[in-house]
């Protein structure tokens, strides 16, 4: 597409959307953000108010079937993610979609395909943000055989409450509005993708503490999403991981991760995303400082509106990143309910 005006319409405005995607649009020359569908008329109007976006549809399939637009962002809970990027394609629109990319793993093929057929247009994931600072730099190491070969992976995730008997009902609590994504376990092993290549195997045990709260209206709920997750896997790269995630372990540790090589280890301090290290004959890790060049920032919404240009291609994340992650996702769910080892990839891309 050549520097004519790329126009947006934005379908559900989540905390992100409101604080990134539509700044970080709206930020660009030569975009222009013309529409937005909200959960409700009320709270629509409310967001175009606040960001000046002139027309506000009733219905999120009106929005994304008018020909006022060329691209969409999707903003809403993964439940609706499905539906409205098939939709979208169908419409001849370029999709950014939030994360995480849908209910399950057969959706995220669903929208793999829907982009598969229409080649000419972009298909984008929000990718995960947390390692941004330092996914090139563990990259680079990787890559230089800092580590020699990868053996182990140690990945250790707390919020660091204790179990929350008495919290209203969230969405990401609710299964039918955030499917097999459970706490940050999707958000994380993207990270692993980038580093170290996806998991061949999984085995998992999983446990929901609190298994009732009520929403905003004062209905009691069953909670089938797990609090705490504990996960084995077979990497591609022919190590071995242990991750854990969990929303109920108070005072934990702080969020680490450790990569074990046969020359060398490297720990990711999570909380400030400093990175340590050490070669074999190293009595103690060092931290490994990382230049103002070398850090990764967010730059979604440029990458997004430069791939539809054609000055850039997406690299985070393309489709078929988030259906990785959606299969890991899936498959700790099913290791955890049939107390078996799941192969992965699910299905053929």
């Amino acid at each position: 597409m050549s520097e004519s005006i790329i126009r947006v319409g934005i379908v559900g405005a989540g905390n992100n959307t409101r604080l990134r995607h539509i700044p970080g649009l709206k930020s660009m020359e030569d975009v222009q953000i013309v529409s937005i569908c909200n959960r409700t008329r009320e709270s629509s109007q409310r967001v175009a108010d606040e960001f000046n976006i002139p027309k506000v549809y009733d219905t999120w399939l009106d929005l994304v079937q008018s020909d006022d637009t060329d691209a969409i962002c999707i903003g809403t809970w993964p439940y609706m993610h499905c539906p409205i990027t098939i939709a979208a394609l169908k419409s001849n629109k370029h999709v950014l979609c939030e994360a995480r990319m849908a209910l399950n793993a057969n959706e995220a093929h669903a929208m793999l395909r829907a982009a598969r057929e229409k080649p000419n247009l972009v298909a984008q994931l929000v990718p995960a943000p947390l390692t941004f600072k330092v996914d090139n730099a563990i990259q680079g190491l990787v890559a230089n055989r800092y580590l020699g070969n990868l053996l182990a992976v140690e990945m250790s995730v707390s919020t660091g409450g204790f179990a929350d008997y008495e919290s209203l009902l969230h969405w990401r609590q609710n299964q039918q509005l955030s499917g097999y994504n459970v706490l940050f376990m999707g958000i994380w092993y993207e990270s692993l993708i980038r580093w170290m290549g996806p998991a061949t195997k999984v085995i998992a045990m999983t446990k929901t503490f609190v298994t009732q709260r009520y929403d905003a209206d004062g209905v009691l709920h069953a909670v089938t999403v797990p609090d705490h997750v504990d996960i084995l896997c077979e990497m591609a790269c022919g190590a071995q991981a242990h991750l854990r995630f969990s929303d109920v372990t108070g005072l934990a540790p702080q969020n680490q991760i450790w990569l074990f090589g046969e020359q060398g280890t490297l720990r990711l301090d999570a909380s400030d995303m400093t990175l340590y290290g050490a070669k074999q004959g190293e009595g103690a890790l060092a931290q490994i400082p990382i230049s103002a060049e070398a850090e990764g920032h967010w730059r979604v919404e440029q990458e997004f509106i430069n791939a539809i240009r054609g000055k850039e291609n997406v690299t985070l994340s393309p489709f078929e990143v988030g259906v990785q992650y959606m299969e890991f996702t899936e498959a700790v769910t099913r290791s955890a309910q049939t107390q078996r080892a799941i192969s992965l990839p699910l299905y053929g891309t």
